[in-house]
Order: C-alpha cells, then structure tokens, then sequence
C-alpha cells in the first residue's frame, strides 16, 4: 500500500507566500509520478488547510500510512514541538492509521548540492 505525503509549511499572512507552497507540492504530485497515494499540504498556523484538517482529507480518502515531511529548514520549536504535537493528536485520534514524521528539509544531504545548483543557475542566467 501506497503512503500519502502530507507538506507541512509554517503558513503565511501573505497569500502569495502560501500559494507558492500549494504551488510547490502541485510541482512535488508531478515529480512524485505516482509514488504517493495522495499528495497535499498544510500549515502550521496563518491559513488552511491546518496540519489536523489535512490529516483528516488524507485520511478521509483512504490514507492508511501518511508521512508529513516539515517544509523547514532548521530544527525551531515548530519542528520540535509544534508539529510532533499535531501529530500526536491525530494519531491519538485515528490510532490505526500509521503517521510518521520525516526529517525536516534542512537536515536533507542534497541541501548544500542544492543551493550551489541555484547558485550557478543564477549566475547562468546573470551571464545571459
């Protein structure tokens, strides 16, 4: 069976800022190529879907095992206690469903690979 992903951003007043993350895990849902039931995001607070209501569409459509991979790049409180505590009440909630939390994204070894490709894109296209 198949996990569904659940993209855990912090959330934003600005609209635009929390477009680019629904944006982004619409960009992740192609890249995945089907590697995941279901794809969504949430947010930690400022706008919805919240971390518990898309825990709940997940599941409501049949999400058995979901992974919420934090969309931060250091280990804050909000990755620290913030969202493991969300969690924990959704588990408590639906206790056969299995929910894990994935390594948040600055702890990923292809982050300084990353930012060097950035880096040299832009001066690529400075150059242009």
């Amino acid at each position: 069976m198949k996990k569904s992903l659940l993209l855990v951003a912090h959330g934003s007043r600005r609209q635009a800022s929390n477009d680019e993350v629904r944006a982004l895990t619409e960009r992740v849902r192609v890249e995945a190529n089907e590697r995941y039931a279901a794809i969504e995001c949430a947010f930690l607070e400022l706008a919805e879907p919240s971390i518990p209501d898309g825990l709940e569409q997940l599941i409501d459509n049949g999400a058995a095992q979901i992974t919420v991979l934090p969309y931060f790049l250091a280990a804050g409180r909000h990755v620290i206690e913030d969202i493991p505590e969300e969690v924990a009440v959704a588990q408590e909630k639906h206790p056969d469903i299995h929910i894990e939390i994935a390594p948040y994204l600055g702890t990923s070894e292809t982050m300084p690979k990353l930012l060097l490709t950035m880096l040299a894109d832009s001066a690529t296209a400075d150059a242009d």
